[in-house]
């Protein structure tokens, strides 16, 4: 009998062809989100500073750092970039924009004495 052959297979980059050129890619991103920001706080109309919208692209950002894979980097820099895109052309409205702040908010309760003793219905 013969043994199977096991073939190792080459995958495409999507966009960058070694680590330095990710990481290049994703300091781009975060250079221009920071330089968004201004224009955000602006347009949207939020109630939050610009130091809260920069600690929430930080707090985003270390989200994905131990992603190691290229591809996976490349392809969370293009959401990133349409995001970034959406934002900018003001294609979201400010209810949507404010749903990257909802992780802050205290959640209500659910069960009933939680929900008595805290007045919500």
């Amino acid at each position: 009998m013969s043994t199977p052959v096991r073939a190792v297979r080459q995958v495409k980059p999507v966009l960058s062809l070694n680590k330095a050129e990710a990481h290049r890619r994703v300091l781009n991103l975060y250079r221009a989100w920071y330089r968004q920001i201004p224009y955000i706080v602006m347009d949207y109309h939020i109630p939050k500073t610009e130091e809260d919208l920069k600690a929430k692209i930080r707090e985003k950002f270390y989200e994905h750092k131990d992603v190691r894979d290229i591809r996976v980097i490349d392809l969370l820099v293009i959401k990133g970039q349409m995001e970034l895109k959406e934002t900018a052309e003001k294609w979201k409205n400010k209810g949507t924009f404010m749903n990257y702040f909802s992780e802050t908010v205290e959640k209500k309760p659910s069960d009933f004495m939680s929900k008595f003793l805290s007045g919500h219905d």
